[in-house]
């Protein structure tokens, strides 16, 4: 794992608790997210990947957020739930882009992950992506992502919380400078009027593992 610039301290990790989802500034959650890592455990085997990428959304206000305007559907209600879930939701009828919703209860809001770089059983993750060969294209995308790490909608729902479940976020102390993280627009929001040039997408300065800068 290369890891150049970045430091990590000797301390252990730990999974991330419920009071680092609640914050209410969902922007700072998904700069904060950024160095973390996200772990599956699926029928006991374990992969993980450390999050290089990640787009913020905020429902009251954005207009490239699902539930803009607070609107309530089936699919967008655990976004109103308190933070420390995932929201995973189906892309194109075939991508499952994994979502982590933040912010206290009836709050919506949640942190796109984008991007993440390979770390643990990195030959099941190639497996499941169908590649012979470690590349960024493994995981450098949101549905790619989750395909490597073996997230569906299914997951939808799901406590971040505990290491004991399906999916989680641990922190094993990298350690991020505010010059080495990038911001700028989102990606794929054309439709979403003067919030298209809102730089809240986020990216590890120099990671090969983040998709192309807008």
């Amino acid at each position: 794992m290369d890891l150049s610039g970045i430091k990590e301290s000797d301390q252990g990790s730990r999974v991330l608790p419920r009071s680092f989802y609640v914050r209410e500034d969902v922007v700072q959650i998904s700069r904060d997210l950024l160095g973390k890592f996200l772990i599956t455990r699926i029928n006991e085997s374990l992969t993980s990947g450390m999050i290089v990428e990640t787009e913020a959304y905020r429902a009251s206000d954005d207009k490239a957020c699902h539930a803009y305007n607070n609107r309530r559907t089936s699919r967008t209600e655990v976004m109103f739930g308190e933070g420390g879930k995932a929201y995973v939701y189906l892309c194109y009828g075939i991508h499952h882009l994994f979502n982590v919703v933040t912010g206290p209860e009836n709050n919506a809001q949640a942190v796109l992950i984008r991007a993440i770089q390979a770390v643990d059983n990195i030959p099941l993750m190639l497996e499941r992506r169908g590649r012979d060969m470690l590349s960024p294209q493994l995981s450098a995308g949101p549905g790619v992502l989750s395909k490597a790490l073996g997230i569906t909608t299914s997951f939808s729902g799901h406590s971040l919380l505990s290491d004991e479940g399906k999916i989680w976020i641990e922190d094993r102390n990298i350690q991020l400078q505010s010059d080495q993280i990038l911001a700028s627009p989102r990606v794929g929001i054309d439709y979403a009027e003067e919030c298209v040039h809102w730089p809240w997408r986020f990216r590890i300065k120099n990671s090969k593992w983040t998709s192309k800068p807008k």
